[in-house]
């Protein structure tokens, strides 16, 4: 299990009233979330664990080199109705830019990319089960993080960096934590490697 808290450094993602940035309170949330994983008895690593900001390619060399892994890209928005978390998913066009040969770097995600809309709606079943005014399934688009991860990989968005208090993030992060935990628990009964039948991780 790869938990990639995303921006950081220079780069500090959306910013939001009274100084709120993102890439600070995503350390916050994968806290959290690791925890939850941790209580579930997953191992967990962290593509960061402080103001750094490793690169795409960085983050996604450290999933590639977990057989069986699962990926987790962490998001807050700058918008988007308040206390709801949306799931993302590469769509499902991506398969086709990857077809025969050699796999390269940048449609890493294109094997996995079914197994990466069932992992998203197991992890979104979780979260709008919590989190009122959240979708029921995850939803389609194209992210550069997931793009080069070959593993079952989601984004998970929290909404948003524009509440006023910073204490409304913080009350949803134990509940999103357990969202994940328990949709990665439901998911991973069904994943099966690509290419090698019957082989679970």
């Amino acid at each position: 299990m790869v938990l990639d808290p995303a921006h950081g450094g220079t780069d500090p993602g959306a910013r939001g009233a009274q100084g709120i940035r993102e890439s600070d309170l995503l350390l916050d949330l994968t806290f959290q979330v690791r925890r939850a994983l941790e209580a579930q008895g997953f191992q967990v690593l962290q593509t960061r664990s402080g103001n750094e900001n490793p690169s795409f390619d960085d983050r996604s060399t450290l999933a590639n080199a977990q057989r069986g892994a699962v990926f987790v890209t962490l998001h807050i928005s700058s918008t988007g109705l308040p206390g709801t978390v949306r799931v993302y998913a590469m769509p499902d066009a991506f398969v086709s830019v990857a077809s025969g040969g050699v796999i390269g770097w940048d449609h890493a995600q294109a094997p996995y990319v079914t197994l990466s809309r069932r992992f998203g709606d197991a992890v979104q079943g979780q979260l709008a089960q919590r989190f009122k005014g959240s979708p029921n399934n995850s939803q389609s688009a194209t992210i550069r993080q997931l793009r080069t991860t070959a593993a079952p990989a989601i984004a998970v968005e929290l909404a948003s960096v524009s509440v006023q208090d910073r204490a409304d993030l913080d009350r949803m992060m134990p509940g999103v934590g357990d969202a994940i935990a328990r949709g990665i628990a439901d998911f991973r009964p069904s994943y099966v490697l690509p290419g090698e039948a019957g082989a679970r991780p």
